[in-house]
């Protein structure tokens, strides 16, 4: 059996889980999230535990045990915490600034700036013109804005300059020797 998979998710106080069928809804105090279950997993509530179960041990079951477990416990962090990426922006004249609420403008080099806006329930949190925080209780939703944004301008290699995830390392190279 998966370890992932058989590990039960603790439901916080506060945060109701209702399964219906192959539909899984969340509500906390931030918000309230639906997944559809596949077929061959099941989610059973005991107390204020859920447990997921596979209907048997063939290959495609087995893949989809641990992902199952995983996405749903997500679902009550997000509900209850909520989930944050940190995007740093570096290179001279690099910055960010909100523009009202689930907005924000970039200013990355090119001869425009660049308006970016959340999807709902993404918040953004300018702190300094180059740090941005993404938050919302989805984590898919703001890992995949995160990646947008780094995605307008990856950092370089060769003088770093870019978006990039906060601590994240980039492999510079040399640049063109001189003679």
């Amino acid at each position: 059996m998966s370890r992932i998979g058989r590990s039960p998710i603790t439901v916080p106080a506060g945060v109701s889980v209702s399964v219906a069928g192959d539909v899984v809804t969340v509500s906390g105090p931030h918000a309230t999230m639906t997944r559809n279950i596949p077929d061959g997993i099941t989610l059973a509530q005991e107390g204020d535990t859920l447990v997921v179960d596979r209907r048997s041990d063939e290959t495609a079951y087995k893949a989809l045990h641990g992902l199952t477990r995983t996405l749903v416990s997500n679902m009550v962090t997000g509900v209850t915490d909520g989930w944050s990426k940190e995007l740093e922006i570096i290179g001279v004249g690099y910055r960010a600034a909100a523009s009202g609420p689930g907005a924000i403008d970039l200013a990355l080099g090119f001869s425009h700036p660049v308006k970016f806006t959340a999807p709902e329930g993404v918040t953004f949190e300018v702190p300094t013109p180059t740090r941005v925080i993404i938050k919302g209780p989805d984590k898919e939703v703001v890992g995949q804005v995160a990646a947008n944004i780094r995605k307008l301008r990856k950092p370089e290699p060769y003088k770093g300059k870019g978006v990039r995830y906060l601590g994240e390392r980039v492999a510079r190279k040399a640049g063109k020797a001189a003679k």
